[in-house]
């Protein structure tokens, strides 16, 4: 089936650029935002040369030229820094290929060391220098991406579903997942010891809790909770704030800022695309890490008739998925994170919350994203 042609704004090409000049890769962007790799190009093409993304000439012949030299300047840093590497005897040009597997092409470093790529898997095989059979090598390397797309987030559990998701499945147990990944490497963010704030007092404001731990909703905008945390750019701490609709796990508004005020939570309340006077209950903890009166602000300047509640004092079980939303959230995101400026701190977030929405699947949702949760139940 052939590609339904789409249109785009000037402003949505311009924020895949910036993902991309900060970074992300163009394989990534393309996968997440449902798009081709030779348009992204030709975004960046435009933007890099005129600014504007209007259909543009050609590069000229020496722009041609001078992209061919830097491939092959590339492939000549490659064979050098082989080189380098390694000796003329044949033993440690295995031991050179073996240990360079991760920074290049294991086909390319056989052809510039002259050693046919069946020699040296014999070797490693021989030796015993490779742990994994063959049937191991071909799962760990979708382990690999699909570890990579989560952002280095997914665990067993939701790498074994996205296993079984593949056109040709393949059934794997949790515990030679975690096998397969600890033999390369790879750690999942929530094995990392999490920082712990000091205590503080709580919220007392006299507002009750009526939600009464019904944290499943049938309808949109039902009920949405919130929250602040604290992200580091530069030197000094900056705030996010973001809501997140009970219905499907969804984070459906989002803001960045220098300061926690009213007006951080304005910003997320706006950035929420829907009907806000479909939405009956506003919950949130009694933490002062969220500032509640600075919601309560919020909210009175809107007349959508929301009506606002708080946990139980000392009870973090009255917001459960808010505890757990948030945790991931930083986790995921905040945790270990560092922005030079406010603008970038902005920019990831809203690839974040893109990536979050449209990418992650969860276990609370049957292992759907977010979006196709709604979709499947609307």
């Amino acid at each position: 089936m052939s590609r339904q042609r789409r249109t785009f704004t000037s402003e949505f090409k311009l924020q895949l650029v910036k993902f991309y000049e900060n970074g992300k890769s163009r394989a990534d962007i393309a996968r997440e935002y449902d798009i081709t790799p030779s348009a992204l190009d030709r975004w960046i093409k435009n933007h890099q040369e005129t600014g504007s993304f209007a259909a543009k000439d050609n590069r000229s012949e020496e722009d041609n030229e001078l992209a061919r030299l830097r491939k092959e300047n590339q492939r000549l840093l490659m064979e050098n820094d082989i080189f380098k590497a390694s000796s003329a005897d044949h033993g440690t040009k295995i031991d050179v290929i073996r240990n360079n597997a991760h920074k290049y092409s294991v086909s390319a470093m056989c052809d510039v060391l002259d050693i046919p790529k069946s020699t040296y898997y014999y070797h490693v095989d021989v030796c015993g220098k490779c742990a994994l059979k063959t049937e191991d090598k071909e799962i760990s390397k979708e382990i690999a991406r699909i570890f990579k797309e989560s952002r280095n987030n997914y665990g067993t559990r939701k790498i074994k579903k996205e296993l079984s998701k593949l056109p040709e499945p393949k059934h794997v147990s949790r515990r030679r997942i975690g096998r397969l990944m600890k033999g390369i490497g790879l750690v999942s963010n929530y094995t990392v010891a999490q920082y712990k704030p000091y205590k503080s007092t709580c919220n007392e404001a006299p507002v009750k809790n009526e939600l009464q731990r019904q944290f499943e909703q049938e309808k949109p905008l039902a009920v949405i909770v919130s929250d602040l945390t604290y992200v580091r750019v530069g030197t000094k701490w900056h705030y996010v704030c973001l809501f997140v609709d009970l219905f499907n796990r969804e984070i459906i508004g989002c803001s960045a800022g220098s300061n926690k005020t009213a007006e951080l939570v304005y910003q997320a309340l706006v950035s929420i695309r829907g009907n806000l006077n479909d939405i009956q209950m506003f919950h949130t903890d009694r933490g002062k890490e969220c500032d509640n009166k600075l919601i309560s602000k919020a909210l009175e300047t809107f007349t959508f008739g929301i009506q606002r509640f708080l946990s139980m004092k000392g009870c973090p079980y009255d917001n459960a998925v808010a505890e757990a939303m948030f945790k991931v959230f930083k986790t995921e995101f905040a945790n270990g994170a560092h922005f030079s400026t406010l603008e970038k701190l902005a920019l990831e977030l809203d690839d974040y919350v893109h990536w979050f929405n449209n990418i992650r699947i969860h276990g609370t949702l049957g292992y759907l994203t977010p979006v196709e949760f709604k979709q499947q139940t609307l």
